[in-house]
């Protein structure tokens, strides 16, 4: 079932650390519990979270070792610090960490929700543009292995792999396609669209348009040696996917 995000909320105070699960649950959240570093981390490793809420005064994190811990097992995870002996020194420590939010106990609740809506959100945005990266890296590779095939062919005049490239290319345009259609659709509240252009880094997509195009120009010379459907229809795909792209 579908939930708001799921919390990993680390405190030794059991109290406070049930009542936080259990209010945030009924918003929507699914929440874990952990009661020190040692099993916050534990539970980090087996499973994958949106957020995390830490308190600072709890064994193992007496010096924000857990929060230090998190980029090797979550990166850009955000997590919210909560402290019932607030200092300049524990704020000044978390600046240069994943910290979105550093609070006081008792805890505010309305404010602790909308520190989590935010950090949610922000996070998912970050793993979207993070998903579609690295798909549109691998898309790359696979316009790249056609290229050198074709090339190869013009060359040998022996045949193209076609169905094992196309096939893998076919996926990958596909996935990146919706990754890109899903990232969009998760940008759509904000109306910045120079700052949905900075999280899509618009120069790699054009670097990509530059590659789809150099592969059209190759697979066009192959029309008259390489008398083959799947290449046609390939050339046709493509071709539409380059107008498509602005």
């Amino acid at each position: 079932m579908p939930t708001n995000g799921r919390i990993l909320i680390a405190d030794d105070e059991e109290l406070l650390r049930r009542t936080t699960a259990e209010l945030l649950s009924k918003e929507g959240y699914e929440c874990y519990q952990a009661d020190s570093a040692e099993s916050a981390l534990e539970t980090l490793n087996g499973s994958e979270f949106d957020l995390l809420i830490s308190d600072i005064h709890m064994p193992g994190n007496s010096e924000l070792e857990l929060i230090k811990e998190l980029s090797g097992i979550a990166e850009g995870m955000p997590v919210i610090l909560i402290t019932g002996s607030p200092s300049v020194e524990t704020a000044t420590k978390s600046i240069d960490l994943p910290v979105a939010a550093y609070m006081s106990k008792p805890l505010d609740f309305e404010l602790l929700l909308k520190h989590i809506k935010s950090s949610i959100t922000n996070y998912r945005t970050y793993r979207s543009v993070q998903n579609t990266s690295e798909r549109l890296q691998e898309w790359q590779k696979d316009l790249d292995s056609i290229k050198e095939a074709v090339s190869n062919a013009l060359d040998t005049a022996s045949p193209v792999p076609v169905n094992t490239f196309f096939k893998l290319t076919f996926r990958n345009i596909a996935e990146s396609l919706l990754d890109l259609e899903h990232l969009i659709e998760g940008l759509d509240s904000n109306s910045n669209k120079q700052y949905a252009c900075n999280l899509l880094n618009c120069p790699s997509l054009t670097k990509m348009k530059g590659g789809l195009t150099e592969t059209m120009e190759v697979l066009k010379k192959t029309r008259e040696s390489f008398k083959s459907k799947d290449l046609a229809r390939l050339r046709d795909k493509l071709d539409t996917i380059v107008k498509d792209v602005k």
